[in-house]
């Protein structure tokens, strides 16, 4: 199966510099799609470059790059995540193996080399206060809801997960088809949660595969600052998540 990689830059291109000479060699397209104008400098040959006449959300610039593409499997890249060599490889053997995954992420490190909680239980109530309210002051996230973010686990082999972070996911494209890609009333924050479970409730898998590895600095604003227009933005995800989803209300 070929491989495309979607990178979606709002002001990164500092970044891209770093990210496209080691993820293009890895990948069979190359779109990276502009959401601010500078956001791009001198792209790989043979990349292509979707810029937007205004800013997009998130989902709405991973459906254009999607677009612009034609391969079966699709990363969705951050400019903060680095793959090493061969992580895409690995997750193309597991999805070519795995008829019916539609998602597939890799380990996820820190700069420092330390793994990365990427791989996580959906929401519930409960842990949605702890994670987004000033609870959290109180009560570590960290400490308190190693169910949720798997905490004690360090699986060395693929295992199934509920979702895991967008910063970096492989993408089947006749589940995007069929799902109508990813939900564009999420502006950043909610969609890769509610693609995954809309695409569990598909009878589509998600899964952790471990032989893959990227570092992501992942910059977690809104777990460090409490009241910032992204913390605005993620309640607006964890509003339309429910709206959509309000079984999700009840779940332990």
């Amino acid at each position: 199966m070929k491989v495309a990689a979607v990178v979606v830059s709002h002001g990164n291109a500092t970044e891209l510099e770093r990210l496209l000479p080691a993820l293009a060699p890895q990948v069979d397209e190359l779109v990276v799609v502009a959401n601010v104008p500078g956001s791009a400098g001198e792209l790989p040959p043979g990349a292509t470059l979707v810029a937007n006449d205004r800013p997009l959300g998130f989902g709405a610039n991973v459906n254009l790059g999607v677009a612009a593409t034609s391969a079966e499997l699709v990363c969705s890249v951050n400019p903060d995540a680095l793959p090493a060599a061969g992580a895409v490889e690995s997750l193309r053997r597991f999805m070519e193996s795995t008829p019916r995954a539609g998602v597939a992420g890799p380990a996820m490190l820190y700069p420092d080399g330390s793994v990365q909680p990427s791989r996580r239980r959906f929401p519930t109530v409960a842990g949605t206060l702890v994670r987004r309210t000033p609870l959290r002051i109180l009560f570590d996230p960290y400490k308190l809801q190693h169910r949720h973010y798997h905490l004690d686990e360090r699986p060395q082999e693929p295992v199934e997960a509920d979702w895991m972070l967008g910063g970096f996911l492989m993408l089947r494209r006749s589940m995007l088809e069929e799902l109508g890609g990813f939900d564009e009333g999420f502006f950043l924050y909610g969609e890769d949660i509610d693609l995954c479970y809309r695409a569990w409730r598909a009878g589509w898998s998600c899964w952790y595969v471990p032989a893959a590895t990227v570092e992501h600095e992942h910059q977690a604003v809104t777990d460090r600052t409490l009241f910032t227009r992204r913390t605005l933005w993620h309640w607006r995800g964890i509003a339309r998540f429910v709206r959509k989803h309000p079984e999700r209300l009840l779940a332990r």
